[in-house]
């Protein structure tokens, strides 16, 4: 019944946001082959 809340300091959101804004950058530049790519490259992307 008690609930865990994890503060975020505001230097790693603001660096969640850059890095959110320059995936889509890159994603508009060099769009990607298929929606799932990450599975054939064998990389791991974390989705937020």
């Amino acid at each position: 019944m008690s609930e865990i809340v994890r503060f975020i300091p505001k230097s790693e959101l603001e660096r969640a946001r850059l890095i959110r804004e320059a995936r889509a950058i890159y994603d508009s530049i060099f769009p990607p082959a298929a929606p799932d790519r990450a599975s054939q490259d064998g990389e791991e992307r974390v989705k937020n």
